[in-house]
């Protein structure tokens, strides 16, 4: 009778906690992020450039490819062979048409007029203001003569 009396108490228990952890799953798995609107369209990105010739980027220099990406792209060449590639749409709220980052004159933050976010140029990571998202970066590869931007390896 005992052992009878403990497995119902068991199942009921096992029921018990079965439901409530389907009540609570949905809560931890709340997928929404602190920033609104920030769904950046995907868009193709394959390009190549020429940074030591017609398209010149120097080391610690940038350059906007507009006509690329969602809103444009900023090219920034960090040393003789290494570059980042990141998406001009500010991720904070990327259906503005006014959320578009630019580089800041000191060259060493981009930065968003319109909801004021700013981001390190080094890897594109928020430095400040509203945004917790970085920019969106794309692949870069580089032979040394030629520059090969893309989203899809």
């Amino acid at each position: 009778m005992l052992n009878k009396h403990m497995t119902i108490t068991k199942n009921k228990i096992s029921g018990a906690l079965f439901i409530f952890l389907i009540i609570l799953l949905p809560i931890g798995c709340n997928d929404k992020n602190d920033n609104p609107g920030s769904e950046i369209p995907n868009v193709y990105v394959n390009f190549y450039l020429q940074p030591d010739g017609i398209d010149f980027i120097p080391a610690q220099g940038w350059k906007y490819i507009d006509q690329e990406g969602y809103r444009g792209i900023i090219i920034y060449r960090i040393d003789q062979f290494t570059f980042n590639a990141y998406e001009r749409t500010c991720p904070f709220d990327a259906q503005k048409d006014c959320a578009r980052v630019e580089v800041a004159p000191s060259g060493i933050l981009m930065i968003d007029s319109c909801c004021m976010s700013y981001y390190n140029i080094l890897d594109g990571m928020p430095a400040g203001g509203p945004t917790s998202l970085p920019l969106k970066v794309y692949f870069t590869e580089f032979d040394g003569i030629t520059l090969h931007v893309y989203n899809t390896p």
